[in-house]
């Protein structure tokens, strides 16, 4: 199956399947995970909890970071369990095949 899905440009290139995650957002992008599924209200398409940080240049979980406001017990409680829910830290399990993007600079001659 063919699927488009929009990648910030600065977004890292997805990592082979296994290796840690870089942030590249293709999984989440492509279809949400089971937690995402509830957050976005949906089965396909891109997951609403992913959020592009800026200053990392790369694709971070929201629920991961929502956790971050609350201190002490709750706040380790529930990344704990997001953490869960994402399967964060068992490894890139995207098995996409990417194409590389256009380059829209490219000049072609017939």
């Amino acid at each position: 199956m063919h699927q488009v899905i929009h990648i910030h440009p600065e977004a890292p290139a997805k990592p082979a399947t296994g290796q840690p995650c870089n942030g590249c957002g293709v999984c989440c992008l492509a279809e949400p995970c089971p937690v995402g599924m509830l957050v976005s209200r949906k089965r396909h398409g891109a997951c609403k909890a992913l959020v592009w940080a800026d200053a990392e240049g790369r694709y971070r979980c929201g629920l991961l970071m929502a956790g971050s406001a609350r201190p002490g017990l709750w706040r380790a409680l529930w990344r704990r369990w997001a953490a869960r829910w994402i399967s964060a830290g068992s490894g890139c399990d995207a098995s996409f095949e990417i194409e590389p993007r256009p380059d829209p600079t490219r000049q072609f001659t017939p």
